[in-house]
């Protein structure tokens, strides 16, 4: 079994947990540019939405048709509309979720996730907080990173 298909599959057990609701998990704590109540961030989002943006949640591998979008274009995120990635930085990471090697400059903050089985980077939108998926050492150069995202925290806008 690959290290990555490993991954995948604790992630994606991982989800049916956090998805199930057990998570206590939020979106990252701080001072952000824009806010929201809970009640406005229910009314602008979906359930899967607001579980992955503001709860940590993860979505199923392979659920999100962005995963395999290759187009040139800006991703954005899905909370706040802040240019996130740029398609020019999007790799095929084989995990069934639309990975990149780096983001575009000052739009995403990280914080240690300690949840599963092992440290973890987690990535969030710089300006408004919400969850994006995580970081790895397992991707491609120049950069040895891999963020792997929910499509469902993104918005993709061709160029």
């Amino acid at each position: 079994m690959q290290r990555r298909t490993f991954i995948a599959s604790v992630l994606a057990a991982g989800s049916a947990l956090t998805l199930g609701r057990v998570s206590t998990a939020t979106a990252a704590s701080g001072s952000f540019e824009i806010t929201r109540t809970d009640a406005e961030w229910r009314a602008m989002l979906s359930d899967l939405q607001y579980r992955v943006m503001r709860e940590e949640a993860t979505e199923r591998a392979g659920s999100s048709p962005l995963d395999k979008v290759y187009d040139k274009g800006t991703y954005h995120c899905r909370g706040c509309d802040l240019r996130l990635y740029s398609s020019a930085h999007k790799f095929d990471s084989g995990t069934g979720w639309p990975s990149f090697y780096q983001s575009l400059p000052k739009s995403i903050g990280t914080k240690e996730d300690r949840k599963l089985f092992a440290v973890r980077t987690e990535c969030h939108c710089a300006r408004c907080g919400s969850h994006l998926g995580h970081i790895f050492n397992d991707g491609p150069q120049p950069t040895g990173k891999r963020h792997c995202l929910n499509g469902v925290s993104l918005v993709f806008k061709a160029a």
